[in-house]
């Protein structure tokens, strides 16, 4: 089965990247990415910002910038990370769905040569999912499948071979 990508909006990646480190990353399903992010910045923050600052910050009382500089830089990073992995990711989508379009008239009807069934439809050319050759339907998207309907019927009437 293909893993295929959806559109995202890099500025909603942004923003909830902005809101909590790691969250625009978990929008793009990037779960070992948000993870990483989420544990660099509590990495940085254990190890090169005081305790005294970070108690106050909980206490809402007001910190000197400076002092949770590092914990800032991070959630930065971390924005600009996610904005840059969604336009990355929206790129790709759109190449292989531009290449994928050409392609997709080429690969679609194959020939078994297992069992000499010629037509067999391995992915549906309406949502470019797999689909079961017996079936004369896409069991994602509903569209027909005529190539798998002739094939379906022949070899079910010819026993699966040729003869």
């Amino acid at each position: 089965m293909e893993r295929t990508t959806s559109q995202k909006r890099p500025w909603l990646a942004a923003l909830l990247g902005a809101l909590a480190t790691g969250f625009g990353h978990l929008y793009l399903r990037r779960w070992r990415r948000a993870v990483g992010w989420f544990a660099t910045l509590f990495a940085v923050t254990y190890v090169l910002v005081d305790p005294a600052a970070i108690e106050a910050l909980a206490a809402g009382e007001p910190v000197d910038p400076l002092s949770v500089a590092p914990t800032l830089i991070v959630g930065g990073a971390s924005v600009v990370d996610a904005y840059v992995v969604a336009r990355a990711q929206n790129a790709i989508a759109q190449a292989t769905a531009a290449t994928g379009e050409t392609r997709s008239t080429d690969s679609r009807a194959e020939t078994e040569t297992g069992n000499g069934v010629e037509g067999t439809v391995d992915s549906c050319p309406n949502c470019g999912k797999d689909v079961d050759p017996e079936l004369d339907f896409c069991h994602w998207c509903t569209a027909e499948l005529s190539a798998g309907a002739e094939a379906g019927s022949g070899a079910a009437e010819n026993g699966g071979s040729e003869r």
